[in-house]
């Protein structure tokens, strides 16, 4: 029996070791996604996600995706014949957007955000005050891979002007109650992680394979 062949996109700046404690099935064969450089801060989204498809290797593929990498893996499947389509921490499309990001994207207020936090996230992470804090600051600092600043710009300017109108098809989506980036007001037809926030992909990673695991079989 042939295996099933899973791809996995992780966030924003951040690499494949936030899948490390997913436990999915042993029929399934895993292949980790990275990111890739923008071409130029004007690459459209379009063009980064035929690039990103160029790496999937098999035929009828399952695509994860979480957080931005959600968003990615929806546009990647426009490009591949995929057999599912699982995205985590994300959204189907721009009407579940917050509203503070159509605010962002309105005002072109984005533009003013500091990329050298994450860049230098090192320098920064000292100030983070208190036990809970600091513990977010580390996890942050031990799963972000991608500090480049054309790449950190592109990205904010492209989760923000996503022109997604409607899901494209039949989608598991996975979200956090807890969610304070993509809100749960805002999401549609998901099943719900029980206190799960955005970074749920890590601590939660038990109660999402139950989920990923039963809708894969």
């Amino acid at each position: 029996m042939s295996k099933t062949h899973i791809y996995l996109m992780p966030g924003l700046g951040v690499g494949p070791g936030i899948f490390k404690k997913l436990t999915l099935n042993p029929e399934f064969e895993l292949h980790y996604l990275e990111w890739k450089k923008p071409i130029s801060q004007e690459e459209s989204l379009v063009n980064y996600a035929m690039r990103m498809a160029d790496d999937v290797r098999h035929k009828n593929p399952v695509l994860i995706g979480v957080s931005f990498g959600g968003i990615l893996v929806q546009e990647m499947s426009k490009f591949l014949d995929t057999k599912k389509i699982i995205i985590i921490s994300s959204v189907k499309s721009k009407n579940e957007f917050p509203k503070r990001f159509k605010f962002a994207n309105a005002s072109k207020i984005y533009k003013l955000f500091p990329t050298s936090i994450v860049t230098n996230f090192d320098n920064y992470s000292k100030f983070f005050i208190g036990k809970y804090l600091r513990k977010k600051a580390e996890n942050y600092k031990r799963y972000l891979t991608v500090k480049d600043k054309t790449y950190i710009e592109w990205s904010i300017q492209t989760v923000l002007n996503w022109k997604q109108e409607k899901p494209i098809g039949p989608i598991l989506h996975i979200h956090g109650t807890k969610d304070n980036v993509f809100p749960i007001k805002h999401i549609h037809d998901c099943e719900q992680i029980i206190d799960g926030d955005h970074a749920m992909i890590i601590i939660k990673a038990k109660n999402i394979s139950e989920k990923i695991n039963n809708y894969l079989n």
